[in-house]
């Protein structure tokens, strides 16, 4: 099996066995023929919802969803997927009094007692570094669901499949794309694997990632060399919302992500630095989408969800059946 930079870690091409028993920790794993056949997956996927309500090939599969950081569209999207595809799962969750978390035991001995029952497991833990320690000693596929402020790999999956479906971009197309990545880049996991993911997917032939964040948020150096490496790739910082709006094919908000700050009057100094509301959008073109992981609080202002262009629910929607392909490919079933 070819494997990253990193030995330990496979690399998920366009063979579906290169998929089968492999773990997810960052979207670099997934080559840009790997990511096809995932949406081609997933696109197959949302028909068999759409018409059947899914299918019954993870029948007598378990899914470990484990939980150690709060989530509802993560952990419920997974578990809707492999309820879609006939399996079922069992629920941690790690900051309840319920887990033996609370008795002192180690992440990577939950994990192993977990796999003793379940084919794969699905892994958000608060602490960056905790899900990779994990794979290292896992037996079964672990998918990463957020690695404190690393990466969050299966959202930008549903991101990207949800920009290609929204914009209609196809495998014969080769498009100019400009993204506007606002909001807490430096703690937003999601935009720390969106950025990297839509650099290496080769499904553009001019990307240009415009920053736009609050003083002391901006995206890590780490992610900007990562994006560097692509010669059609352009990085600007911006502060000026307004001004780069009107160029924008979308529109990537995220929160000010109170809980990773030390004190609450640092995160009040920087709350509501940027907020998308109808007059904003007044000045975006026609074709423009707004997307958002969620959950949000302040920065997208309500009436913007009557707008055509606001595709953060159907983004959401995507999420199940992205994660519906990936379970099936991971667990060796995606050709039915």
């Amino acid at each position: 099996m070819a494997t990253t930079a990193d030995a330990s870690l496979p690399t998920l091409t366009e063979s579906v066995d290169s998929w089968k028993g492999s773990s997810l920790l960052s979207v670099t794993q997934i080559t840009p023929a790997g990511l096809q056949l995932l949406f081609d997956v997933s696109q197959g996927m949302r028909q068999i919802v759409r018409t059947q309500g899914g299918d019954d090939r993870l029948q007598h599969r378990l899914l470990g969803t484990v939980f150690y950081e709060a989530s509802t569209r993560t952990s419920c999207s997974f578990q809707a997927a492999v309820m879609r595809l006939g399996g079922k799962f069992i629920h941690v969750d790690g900051q309840g009094n319920s887990s033996a978390n609370k008795k002192g035991e180690s992440l990577e001995d939950t994990i192993r007692c977990l796999e003793c029952y379940t084919d794969a497991t699905v892994l958000r833990h608060p602490v960056h570094g905790s899900v990779g320690r994990v794979i290292q000693m896992a037996t079964k596929p672990v998918l990463n669901a957020g690695d404190g402020v690393g990466e969050h790999p299966t959202q930008a999956l549903l991101d990207v499949f949800t920009i290609r479906d929204e914009l209609k971009i196809t495998n014969n197309d080769k498009p100019k794309l400009t993204v506007v990545l606002l909001g807490d880049l430096k703690h937003g996991r999601t935009v720390h694997s969106l950025a990297k993911l839509l650099a290496q997917s080769q499904m553009t032939a001019q990307l240009t990632l415009q920053y736009c964040s609050p003083p002391g948020l901006e995206m890590p150096q780490t992610v900007q060399d990562f994006v560097a490496k692509y010669d059609n790739v352009t990085q600007q910082y911006v502060t000026n919302l307004a001004e780069v709006v009107a160029t924008a094919d979308v529109l990537y908000v995220t929160r000010i992500q109170r809980e990773r700050f030390a004190s609450d009057d640092a995160y009040e100094q920087v709350k509501g630095s940027y907020v998308v509301n109808n007059e904003i959008m007044s000045q975006a073109k026609s074709s423009m989408i707004v997307l958002h992981p969620l959950p949000r609080v302040d920065e997208i202002a309500t009436e913007v969800d009557a707008d055509p262009r606001a595709a953060y629910f159907r983004q959401m929607e995507n999420g199940m059946f992205v994660r519906m392909a990936l379970l099936a490919l991971v667990l060796g079933v995606a050709q039915k």
